[in-house]
């Protein structure tokens, strides 16, 4: 029987964007995706950390998803996952913790939890799993994209991620790591296919990129990152 998956997305437009190429890795397997309501199979929320009400908001729509259906799996992803790391395995109720660079594994992660968990018995004799990279020396860009979007006409693309400033106030280069930058053709592939799909205007984020390199005597192009970053 087709297992049914409920989403929900805090936070920014990069959030946004990874959790519909999440949601399309999702369909491509054969789940439904259905609202966030009572019911789901599968709960996944992706959380963010920016501030401290951000915070409070990730911990309540992941008790408010085990609430709804507390034998459903639910899935924490995110900034707010990365940040607070392990210790969220002792909320009873999260099943399973994805932190950035491993939401790309995140239907892999979640069937083979759904198998331990058929093999196991009842859903509640599951423990947490958590599966974090640290973000302070990971070098990776992580891999995904789009075929569509929920705009009708504009789509937005992810072209770079992390931040290397480490001002004072902000937690995003802990959250997601140092400046890494897509591959050129990855980002002229997306392109090509959301063009393909009727969509009028692409959008890149970040709007505005920390980071580029750029070779002894080229012309400096801040709508051209580097794959090296």
């Amino acid at each position: 029987m087709k297992k049914t998956v409920a989403l929900h997305n805090l936070g920014c437009k990069v959030n946004a964007y990874e959790l519909e190429a999440i949601q399309q890795l999702l369909e491509n397997r054969g789940y439904e995706i259905v609202p966030f309501a009572p019911g789901a199979d599968v709960y996944i929320i992706n959380t963010c950390t920016v501030t401290n009400i951000a915070d409070r908001k990730s911990r309540q729509m992941l008790h408010k998803a085990k609430k709804m259906n507390p034998d459903a799996v639910v899935v924490a992803c995110g900034c707010y996952v990365q940040a607070a790391g392990e210790k969220l395995e002792e909320d009873t109720a999260i099943d399973l913790i994805i932190g950035n660079n491993k939401k790309k594994d995140l239907v892999d992660i979640l069937e083979n939890f759904l198998a331990e968990r058929e093999d196991g018995g009842k859903p509640s004799d599951a423990e947490c799993k958590s599966f974090l990279v640290d973000m302070t020396h990971n070098r990776e860009y992580e891999t995904l994209s789009i075929s569509k979007t929920a705009e009708h006409t504009r789509a937005f693309l992810k072209v770079q991620d992390g931040c290397n400033q480490f001002c004072t106030y902000c937690i995003i280069p802990y959250a997601r790591g140092r400046v890494r930058s897509r591959r050129q053709s990855d980002v002229v592939e997306e392109v090509k296919r959301l063009v393909e799909a009727g969509y009028q205007e692409v959008d890149r984020y970040p709007p505005f990129l920390l980071r580029t390199r750029f070779p002894r005597g080229r012309k400096r192009d801040a709508a051209r990152p580097d794959p090296r970053c």
